[in-house]
C-alpha cells in the first residue's frame, strides 16, 4: 500500500504542474490573442461580488419557477360533457347491431387467412395467460445445473431474475409477433391498435407485479411473511386496477372519443387511482412493518422519522393527489418529487448498499481467516462500494432535490485563473472526485491482480509487487491527465516546462532525485524485492516496502528501518533470499581433548537431525576446524530457510540441544585455562625465611 506521504507529495507535484502549465499557457496565449492574460496563478478582482452575482442569477430563476408551479391547468370537461357520457351508456345497448356489423365489415376486410390469423393470434394470448407458469418451471428446471456454481447468495437472486424474465418474456414475444402480423396484412382497426397498447401494459403490469412479488416474497430482505403478504396483495389489486384505468384511456384515445369526454375520463381515473392508493397507504403498520432494520444510523434517522411523521405525510399526500386531479400537476410533481421520490431513492440506495456489503460479507466469511489477500480484495471492493454509494447517491438525491444545477451554479464562479483558465470550487470538486475514484480503482485492480491473476500464472511476489508498483505510478499520472482535462488546460504545454523542471531538480532536489532514480533501479531491476530478507550493515530483516524515495525494511525484533534507496544502491546488500531462502549456518563447538571426535562428530549429526526446524534435504555436516589452547574445536553445518528462522534464533536452539547430547555423553566442554609452573631458584627464594632487623 503507498504511504501516505507519498500521496501527498503527489498530490503536490500536480498542483506545482498545474500552476507551470497554467503559466505556460498564459505565454503562449500572450503571443496569439490580443488582450495577453496574466500568466501563472491570478485570483478574481472581487470573488464575493462573483458570488452574489451567481445568486442572483439562481434567486430570479427560482423565483420564476416557483410563480409558475400554481398555475393550474383546467379539467377539459364541464357539465354538458357529464349529460353526454350519461346518454352514451343509455343508448349503447340500441348502438349494439352497429357494432356487430362493423366488426362483420372487419373480418371481411381481413379475409379468411387474416382471420385465422387473427383468431390463431388470440388464442396464444388466451394460452400464455394460463400457462406462463409451464414456462416458469421450464426454465427453473434448466437452472437446477447453476445451483453447484452459485453460492446460496446468488442462486436465489438468479431464481427470482428467471421469474421475473419468464412473466415478462411472454408478452413482448406475443408483442414480436403482433408486430409481425402487422406487417403481413396491413391492418389498422382501431380494436387492433388497441390490442398492441394492451401487450404493452401487459409486459409492464408483469415486470412491476412479479418484481415486487420477489422483492416482498422471495425471502432477499428481512420482512416479516405476514406484513408483505398483506402490502403485496393490496399492492396488486392496485397496479392491476391503475393497468385497467390506463388501458381505458388508451382505448378512448384509439376510438377517438370527444377530448371533453376523454377529459373526463381521464379526470375519474386520476381521483379513483388517489382514492386506491390510500387504502393502501392506510395499513401504517404493514408499510413500515416491510422496511428492514439495517445497522446504519442514517437510515434509522428516515425510519424513525418516517414512523413519527406518517399520518401527516399520507394526509399531505393525499391532498397533493386532489390537487393533481384539479389541474395543479406541476405543484403536485414537484412536491412529490422533492419528498417521496427522495425517500424512494434513499431507500434504495441503503438496500442496494447493504444487500451488496452483505454479499461480500459472506464472501468474506467463506475465505480462510489468514488469507491476506482475500482481506486485501475485500478491503478495496467494500472502500469502492461505499465510495460509489455515496457519490452516486448525492448526485441522485440533489437531482430529485432540485439543487444540482442551482447548486453548480453557485459554486461555478471562478477562485483563481491558471493562465485564462477560470478554477472554481465545481472544478476542484470534479478534480477530487476524479483522482479519488482512480486510486479506489488502483487499489481493486491491484488487489484483484494479487488473488486471481498473479497466483493463476505463477508470478513471484516480488515480481508481483514490482508490477503494482508500476501500475500504481501509471493511474496516479493517469488520474493527473484526467485532471488536467476537467480543468481544461492543454497537456502539451507541460512540455515547455520539462526542461525548467528538471534544473530545478538537478540544483535543488539532487539527493531527492538520486532517490527517486535509485527506487526506480530496485522496484525495476528486482536485485531487492518485496518479502526478501536482506542484510544492510547489522541489519537483518525483511523487506516490507519499496518506495520511489525509501524502503521499509522490518525485523524479527518488530523494528522498522527506513533506509534511502540510494544507501541500498551504493552499499553492499546481502540478500539471502535473491535466488533461494535457503542458507547455511554454522555452528562452532569446542570440546575436552580427552573426547572422541567421532564421538563428537555422531553427536553433532544427531542433534541437527533431530532438529524438525532444520531442511532434511540436505544432510548435516561436521568440520574439525582446529586444536584449540583449551579445546579440540568443530563447526556444524545445517540448512535453514531463513525467512522462517533466523540465523541467531536457530543457532541458540542448536546450542541448547548440544549442550545437553554432550553432557549426557559424559563430554566435557572446557573453559580456558592456564597452568603455572614456577622454577625451582624462584621456588627457593620465595619460600627463604626474611633477614632479621639488626
Amino acid at each position: 500500500m503507498m504511504p501516505r506521504r507519498f500521496l501527498m507529495v503527489c498530490v503536490a507535484a500536480w498542483l506545482v504542474l498545474l500552476v507551470c502549465s497554467g503559466a505556460g499557457l498564459g505565454a503562449e496565449k500572450e503571443k496569439k490573442a490580443k488582450p495577453p492574460p496574466v500568466p501563472g496563478v491570478t485570483l478574481p478582482e472581487d470573488v464575493g461580488k462573483n458570488f452574489q452575482i451567481e445568486a442572483s442569477k439562481l434567486k430570479a430563476q427560482l423565483a420564476k419557477e416557483a410563480a409558475s408551479l400554481f398555475k393550474r391547468q383546467p379539467l377539459g370537461f364541464d357539465a354538458d360533457t357529464l349529460d353526454q357520457v350519461s346518454a352514451w351508456f343509455i343508448s349503447l345497448p340500441a348502438r349494439t347491431p352497429a357494432l356487430v356489423k362493423s366488426f362483420s365489415r372487419h373480418l371481411r376486410v381481413l379475409g379468411v387467412i387474416g382471420t385465422l390469423i387473427i383468431l390463431a393470434f388470440l388464442g396464444i394470448i388466451f394460452y400464455s395467460l394460463v400457462g406462463w407458469k409451464r414456462v416458469l418451471t421450464f426454465l427453473e428446471k434448466r437452472a437446477q445445473p447453476l445451483r453447484e456454481h452459485l453460492s446460496d447468495i446468488w442462486y436465489p437472486l438468479v431464481l427470482s431474475g428467471l421469474r421475473i424474465l419468464a412473466a415478462t418474456l411472454i408478452p413482448l414475444i406475443i408483442f414480436g409477433l403482433y408486430s409481425l402480423i402487422r406487417e403481413l396484412i396491413d391492418y389498422d382497426a382501431p380494436w387492433f391498435v388497441l390490442t398492441g397498447e394492451l401487450l404493452k401494459l401487459w409486459a409492464l403490469g408483469a415486470l412491476v407485479i412479479n418484481g415486487l412479488r420477489e422483492v416482498l416474497l422471495a425471502g432477499h430482505f428481512p420482512i416479516p411473511p405476514d406484513n408483505a403478504r398483506s402490502v403485496y396483495r393490496t399492492a396488486r389489486l392496485i397496479i392491476l386496477y391503475i393497468l385497467f384505468s390506463l388501458a381505458l384511456v388508451m382505448g378512448a384515445k384509439i376510438f377517438k372519443v370527444p377530448k371533453d369526454i376523454l377529459a373526463f375520463l381521464n379526470f375519474a381515473v386520476s381521483l379513483s387511482i388517489v382514492l386506491a392508493s390510500l387504502i393502501l397507504l392506510l395499513r401504517k403498520q404493514a408499510i413500515l412493518g416491510i422496511l428492514p432494520e439495517l445497522p446504519y444510523k442514517t437510515y434509522q434517522v428516515f425510519y424513525n422519522g418516517l414512523r413519527r411523521l406518517y399520518y401527516p405525510a399520507l394526509f399531505l399526500t393525499f391532498l397533493t393527489g386532489l390537487m393533481w386531479c384539479a389541474g395543479y400537476k406541476k405543484f403536485t410533481v414537484f412536491l412529490w418529487q422533492k419528498t417521496w421520490a427522495v425517500a424512494g431513492a434513499f431507500l434504495l440506495i441503503m438496500l442496494g448498499f447493504h444487500k451488496a456489503r452483505m454479499v461480500l460479507h459472506g464472501w468474506r466469511e467463506r475465505k480462510e481467516p489468514t488469507d491476506h489477500l482475500a482481506a486485501a480484495m475485500h478491503r478495496a471492493l467494500y472502500y469502492l462500494l461505499i465510495f460509489a454509494t455515496l457519490t452516486i447517491g448525492m448526485m441522485i438525491i440533489l437531482r430529485l432535490l432540485g439543487l444540482y444545477q442551482p447548486l453548480r451554479s453557485v459554486i461555478s464562479f471562478p477562485l483563481a485563473f491558471i493562465g485564462d483558465r477560470p478554477i472554481s470550487f465545481w472544478t476542484l470538486i470534479k478534480v477530487g472526485l476524479n483522482f479519488i475514484g482512480f486510486v479506489f480503482g488502483s487499489r481493486l485492480l491491484r488487489a484483484y491482480l494479487d488473488y486471481k491473476i498473479y497466483p493463476l500464472l505463477g508470478v513471484d511476489e516480488g515480481l508481483a509487487y514490482s508490477i503494482n508498483t508500476l501500475l500504481t505510478y501509471l493511474i496516479i499520472i493517469v488520474a493527473g491527465l484526467f485532471s488536467l482535462a476537467i480543468i481544461g488546460i492543454d497537456i502539451r504545454t507541460l512540455m515547455v516546462f520539462a526542461g525548467a523542471v528538471g534544473i530545478g531538480i538537478g540544483l535543488g532536489l539532487q539527493k531527492t532525485a538520486a532517490n527517486l532514480i535509485s527506487g526506480f533501479i530496485l522496484i525495476f531491476g528486482r536485485k531487492v524485492r518485496k518479502g526478501d530478507w536482506i542484510k544492510v550493515g547489522d541489519t537483518v530483516g525483511s523487506v516490507r516496502h519499496i518506495s520511489l524515495s525509501a524502503t521499509t525494511v522490518w525485523t524479527r525484533d518488530n523494528i522498522e528501518y527506513i533506509i534511502p534507496n540510494t544507501d541500498l544502491i551504493a552499499g553492499t546488500i546481502v540478500n539471502y533470499t535473491l535466488t533461494s531462502s535457503e542458507i547455511r549456518i554454522h555452528v562452532p563447538v569446542g570440546v575436552s581433548y580427552s573426547a572422541d571426535p567421532q564421538d563428537v562428530v555422531k553427536i553433532l549429526v544427531g542433534v541437527a537431525e533431530k532438529n524438525e526446524h532444520i531442511l532434511k534435504k540436505y544432510k548435516p555436516r561436521v568440520w574439525f576446524t582446529e586444536f584449540g589452547d583449551s579445546s579440540i574445536n568443530f563447526e556444524l553445518l545445517v540448512w535453514i530457510d531463513v525467512r522462517k528462522w533466523s540465523e541467531k534464533a536457530m543457532r541458540s536452539q542448536l546450542y541448547y540441544e548440544i549442550f545437553a547430547a554432550l553432557a549426557q555423553a559424559g563430554i566435557e566442554i572446557p573453559f580456558p585455562q592456564r597452568d603455572i609452573h614456577f622454577r625451582s631458584g624462584l621456588v627457593a627464594a620465595i619460600s627463604a625465611p626474611e633477614p632479621e632487623e639488626k
